[in-house]
């Protein structure tokens, strides 16, 4: 149902006028001289109205052969990377684990995933897509079962990190699967059709992870949270089976498309409307990559920040039993849903990816910080955390849609990779000054004005990116 709404909604419009740019043309071009020329002579690069009509259903029918595959194996990783949130509620009870031993914890996960990101990435390239992300998969599958085992903290430590070494590569290798597939001016919405597996995780897994807990809780004298990690992670090795037979190494070789169809979406991918870039060795000095990755590490700090301590907040504002809170957790994500193919869609249509990139991470702010003054108001502040986390997960989506409009195919992997990989960093730092900061403050506030400042700082940040090249 997302991805129809997104494709065929009010305001998308199934004409070469939905493509069209600043100056109502699509600029394609190859090179930086066909670049300068376009800005130039912008009426010599306008494509032909069968053209973008045939381009439009080609991308339309590769979303449906795709995008399923793709948003049920996201879907299953966050659901296994943040399971363990829902898992505390007893976790750290029965084991005896401090906030901070949890949050330092629940954060190494990203350390083991920033390590094996850019090697992965390489050989996602070498092996294609098809193998590497089943191996993935399979991999994640097995750790999260495993988990279960955990009893003491450096057990959760080593688990955590496996689990990230495990699942390093999945998201920039699916994003980079996605900008070598879909020409640049159908990623964003393309991208937040993927990214809705972040609030579905939260709608699905949420309830689950609750009534699992509660409902299975000494069943064969095993523990709650231990079954919801076992149940959890059933869903990973069908991921990896449609993985293995749905996906293609490369969509402009697929015999699930006609021929015809198939020079088509090579002929586009080979023209995108990109800004001149910079060569792959360029990539660890090129200062404009340096601020995608800091903007990167600002959106996973607070997603992280967040998710990962989100049912230890809705549990403080007075919400009791683990299905309770899980069935309050699901609410922010399933208005979080309609927001993200919005906004995708907006980013679309207006070409503008640096100012709802910026509005998005303000609005998260204030909704945070309400959330926090309103904790005594129950409605109040689960509505502050509606709209803050309906926005954080919006970010991602818009976000990528600036460096994979930025790279060239030779860098793609490699760059992002590197952004993918310096960015979540955030992942372990958010959690891990969450715990530190609830211990040491006995409470929420704290944390949460420090993830809203972060985010202002981002905010600041994604206004300075040179427009000319993220909004080409």
């Amino acid at each position: 149902m997302a991805i129809t709404t997104a494709w065929t909604g009010t305001g998308i419009d199934a004409t070469p006028s939905a493509y069209l740019g600043e100056s109502n043309v699509e600029l394609h071009v190859s090179s930086a001289q066909e670049y300068a020329q376009a800005q130039t002579h912008p009426e010599a690069c306008a494509p032909t109205t069968d053209a973008a009509s045939a381009e439009w259903r080609i991308c339309r029918r590769l979303a449906w052969q795709t995008l399923p595959v793709l948003v049920f194996t996201y879907l299953a990783a966050y659901i296994d990377r943040v399971n363990v949130s829902f898992a505390a509620l007893q976790l750290n009870g029965q084991l005896g684990f401090s906030d901070a031993v949890f949050g330092f914890g629940a954060g190494a996960f990203s350390l083991g995933y920033v390590v094996f990101e850019v090697p992965s990435n390489m050989i996602l390239q070498y092996v294609g897509a098809r193998r590497w992300l089943t191996r993935i998969i399979v991999s994640w599958g097995v750790v999260i079962a495993l988990t279960a085992l955990i009893a003491t903290p450096k057990q959760f430590y080593v688990m955590r990190y496996l689990l990230g070494i495990a699942e390093a590569g999945l998201v920039p290798g699916i994003v980079y699967y996605i900008s070598q597939s879909f020409p640049s001016y159908h990623r964003a919405r393309v991208l937040s059709i993927f990214y809705v597996a972040l609030p579905l995780s939260g709608v699905i897994g949420a309830p689950l992870a609750g009534f699992i807990m509660q409902h299975l809780d000494g069943v064969m004298q095993i523990a709650g949270w231990k079954w919801m990690l076992i149940v959890e992670s059933v869903p990973a090795f069908l991921a990896a089976l449609f993985c293995w037979m749905r996906l293609d190494d490369d969509v402009t070789l697929s015999q699930r498309n006609a021929p015809a169809d198939r020079a088509q979406l090579a002929s586009a991918l080979r023209h995108n409307p990109a800004a001149p870039s910079f060569p792959p060795d360029a990539i660890y000095t090129n200062g404009l990559v340096w601020a995608f990755c800091a903007i990167y590490f600002v959106v996973v700090f607070a997603i992280y920040g967040y998710t990962l301590w989100a049912p230890t907040i809705i549990q403080s504002l007075g919400v009791s039993g683990d299905f309770k809170v899980g069935l309050v957790a699901a609410l922010p994500n399933v208005v979080a849903i309609g927001v993200m193919i919005a906004v995708g869609r907006s980013v679309d249509r207006l070409r503008e990816r640096r100012l709802h990139l910026a509005v998005l991470m303000l609005i998260t702010a204030l909704g945070l910080t309400m959330s926090a003054l309103l904790h005594q108001h129950l409605y109040l502040s689960v509505l502050g955390l509606c709209i803050a986390n309906a926005c954080l997960l919006s970010m991602p989506p818009v976000f990528w849609s600036m460096p994979t409009a930025v790279f060239s195919p030779a860098a793609a992997a490699t760059g992002i990779a590197w952004i993918s990989a310096i960015g979540n960093l955030g992942g372990f730092f958010g959690p891990y000054m969450v715990g530190h900061l609830k211990q040491s403050s006995g409470g929420l506030l704290l944390p949460v004005v420090a993830i809203s400042g972060c985010l202002l700082l981002g905010m600041l940040l994604t206004l300075l990116l040179p427009k000319c090249r993220v909004d080409p």
